[in-house]
């Protein structure tokens, strides 16, 4: 089954791409969440962390080193910014491809509501 996110990374579905290499897809959420909110996803279908294999290491870790990048390209690395997987329902994963968030560009708060 294709996800949403496969169809963005093979340009089937138009989104604001702010970066994209042979690992991974980095496109702007379409809900924002903060004034930075951008998902990052590896270009392969890897439907939650669970699946991730000892294959997958090099695009887990293109996932951390892509936020560092947009975080600094987006202005948000000095003053701070959350990164953010859910894994499945109960994490709140809503499309089950791999994703990372990035968030910032204001204060985010506490992690989760008291």
């Amino acid at each position: 089954m294709t996800t949403i996110f496969s169809k963005i990374v093979q340009g089937e579905i138009p989104a604001e791409i702010v970066y994209q290499d042979e690992w991974v897809t980095a496109f702007r959420d379409i809900h924002p969440q903060a004034p930075v909110h951008i998902l990052i996803v590896p270009n392969i279908e890897i439907p939650t962390v669970n699946d991730l294999t000892e294959e997958d290491v090099i695009v887990a870790g293109r996932l951390l080193w892509t936020a560092k990048l947009l975080a600094k390209q987006e202005g948000i690395a000095a003053d701070g910014y959350r990164l953010m997987i859910n894994c499945n329902r109960h994490g709140g994963q809503e499309v089950f491809h791999l994703h990372l968030h990035l968030l910032g560009g204001r204060p985010l708060g506490p992690m989760l509501a008291r």
